[in-house]
């Protein structure tokens, strides 16, 4: 978990306390900006002497600490750089944002007073630069140490962070950007801290558990189908992917219900695998542990349902966890198996390790019961996409148009993006099975396509969208770790169906 930092607003000249620190950018080359200009007038040209003794280009990302400036109050002044102030826009600002927290940790400061969200970020207002610095702060701040037995480094002294916007009239707006920002970084380190969690810890069980502990402290309505209740509901695709394990698997529904009776809520849908191993089509062993993973779409789900908890957003929402391991052993799924889904369609399934898209089903099917508005189902679902989009945009596919620029705006401003990939009738041809209704799996062409195909036979009754978060959902190598997303695509997507900005 990340150290807990106070977050304040407020507006005027920059000013700090005597052990805090004064954050201001600089320009490249060497120009600095508002804040900091005004900082360089108290000090008699200190800043700029600094600047153009070439100390700090302003080349974005770097920082440069300075202690004792005279005529300021506060003990150090923190240079950040911005780039070029022609192309500053989001990723730039969240960039330097980070950068001036990771210098904040290092340093010894207790307190500090960050003045680079009054710079101009294209059209964004105030309260989205005081929501990004918050939870770019949180994200920079966040560490999994849970399962060590002690801490490796030592803790940040920072403790306190005032967020600086120009002139009064921008406080209210700020303020409810800080809730905001507080909000969708609760929601992501919620979906980091399960996904990090090991397999053996983090079970279907376990993330059920999960989910009666959010409904309690947000009063929601939670539901925890077991084997048995699923045996009686007709959920054969998602049983056949549990028949190997040794875990009993669930299905959980939780239930926020915050806006009008009557409004038909947002159905939100997670592929909780909380570990894969392929089954009987098993994977190599190579990176195999980066297969504890695949509940990450399940995490997004309740991390964004904490996050809408938190906001006491005035919508309606469901979420549905189907959470199973997928193993092999006697009683596992075998490929050529043919299983009856819920929705009462076949199909035979040619690799065990296309799993996630059978769990998926009869749950897509499951929540025709709730009538509705839309349907987003959240998963690590192809490698496929991994090859198409890399590590940077989530694969989005949708049955309405409408709901798939919903989503890309919503993506857009919480810098959470995606991207909008066909879902044409003619990859259907791909799925075509000689003894069964349909296959699992259509080949490699179109991977990630023929997935989202597969699950789209499933969504006929009501407006759907498919996240496939494989290739955002992790970082591998040193990094290796849960992103949290996309719960801030997820959350801000429900905050415009609440008539938010």
């Amino acid at each position: 978990m990340e150290p807990t930092v106070e977050f304040s607003i407020k507006s005027g000249a920059p000013q700090a306390g005597r052990n805090g620190c004064l954050v201001v950018g600089v320009f490249e080359p060497r120009k600095l900006s508002g804040a900091a200009a005004s900082l360089d007038r108290a000090a008699k040209g200190y800043l700029s002497g600094v600047v153009h003794r070439g100390d700090m280009q302003g080349k974005l990302g770097t920082t440069l600490l300075l202690h004792s400036v005279p005529n300021v109050a506060a003990e150090r002044v923190l240079l950040v750089g911005l780039g070029r102030e022609a192309v500053f826009r989001d990723k730039q600002y969240r960039e330097a944002v980070a950068a001036a927290i990771r210098a904040l940790n290092a340093s010894g400061a207790e307190e500090a007073s960050l003045h680079l969200t009054e710079l101009m970020v294209g059209r964004r207002d105030a309260a989205w630069k005081v929501a990004h610095a918050v939870t770019v702060a949180r994200e920079c701040a966040y560490r999994f140490t849970r399962m060590k037995s002690g801490s490796e480094e030592p803790e940040p002294a920072l403790r306190r962070l005032t967020l600086s916007v120009n002139d009064r009239s921008a406080l209210r707006r700020a303020t409810a950007g800080l809730e905001q920002g507080l909000a969708v970084a609760h929601g992501m380190s919620l979906a980091k801290d399960l996904g990090n969690l090991p397999p053996n810890v983090c079970t279907p069980s376990y993330l059920a558990d999960q989910a009666r502990e959010l409904a309690k402290h947000y009063r929601m309505k939670v539901q925890v189908l077991e084997r048995e209740d699923m045996e009686k509901l007709g959920m054969g695709a998602l049983l056949s992917v549990a028949r190997g394990s040794a875990q009993p698997p669930k299905f959980i529904t939780l239930e926020y219900r915050a806006g009008p009776k009557k409004a038909k809520p947002i159905a939100l849908v997670g592929k909780g695998i909380t570990f894969d191993t392929g089954g009987i089509s098993l994977k190599p062993a190579a990176e195999m542990d980066e297969m504890k993973f695949d509940m990450c779409g399940a995490a997004s789900v309740l991390g964004t349902l904490k996050a809408v908890g938190e906001m006491r957003l005035p919508v309606n929402v469901v979420g549905v966890i189907p959470t199973t391991e997928n193993m092999p052993g006697g009683r596992a799924t075998k490929p050529g198996d043919i299983v009856k889904s819920l929705s009462g369609q076949t199909v035979e399934i040619l690799n065990t390790d296309a799993e996630g898209r059978l769990i998926l089903c009869d749950a897509l099917t499951y929540v025709e019961r709730y009538q509705p508005a839309a349907v987003i189902d959240i998963a690590t679902l192809t490698g496929a996409c991994v090859i198409a989009l890399g590590h940077v945009a989530t694969g989005l596919f949708a049955n309405d148009d409408a709901l798939a620029r919903e989503l890309l705006n919503a993506g857009e401003t919480a810098y959470d993006r995606a991207w909008h990939l066909p879902l044409w009738d003619d990859y259907q041809e791909q799925l075509k099975s000689n003894f069964a209704d349909f296959a699992n799996i259509g080949g490699r062409p179109a991977g990630a396509v023929t997935a989202a195909c597969f699950l789209a036979r499933f969504t006929n009754k009501y407006l759907w969208a498919h996240l496939d978060i494989a290739g955002i959902a992790w970082k591998s190598g040193k990094e290796k770790g849960a992103t949290g997303r996309p719960v801030p695509l997820l959350t801000q997507f429900l905050i415009g169906r609440a008539g938010r900005k």
